[in-house]
């Protein structure tokens, strides 16, 4: 039953601005049948979700997938929270930096493996201050000049 995989790739584009992002792991997610075949169709939004310890479980919260259009009375809820799956060893290493340093966790990218199954890319960040946002918006405007000019 090999069936041709659309490249599912959604991005969280704010959190490269709002965060400088420190450490990055793929988590896999505890997904509904709907949820994944939303996925599939790339009906999903990662822009104001944020990852929040429970106990010692790890859960995306604010994910948006939306309902899937051929679901029926038992569709998920768009906004629900999601279990992450990850290992002990990760888990431990992510809640003790949140815990000491105030370093938040993010999801930076949705994706499908070649596997096909879903899968979040989420990062352990840091904050920017207003003063870094405006450094990342220099660098920005000059690469596009560079680029601008490179292609004249």
């Amino acid at each position: 039953m090999a069936h041709k995989q659309a490249n599912i790739n959604i991005k969280n584009r704010k959190v490269t601005f709002e965060y400088e992002l420190i450490e990055r792991f793929t988590a896999g997610m505890q997904l509904l049948g709907t949820e994944i075949k939303s996925i599939r169709n790339g009906k999903a939004n990662l822009s104001d979700s944020y990852c929040q310890f429970y106990g010692s479980e790890l859960y995306v919260k604010n994910l948006h997938i939306s309902e899937y259009e051929m679901g029926t009375h038992n569709n998920h809820e768009a906004k629900r929270d999601r279990k992450l799956l990850l290992n002990r060893k990760e888990l431990q290493k992510m809640e003790k930096k949140v815990k000491e340093s105030g370093h938040t966790i993010v999801p930076v990218k949705l994706f499908i493996n070649d596997r096909g199954l879903a899968k979040l890319e989420i990062a352990l960040a840091k904050g920017k201050k207003v003063y870094d946002k405006r450094e990342s918006l220099k660098q920005k405007d000059a690469k596009r000049e560079i680029d601008r000019m490179m292609k004249m």
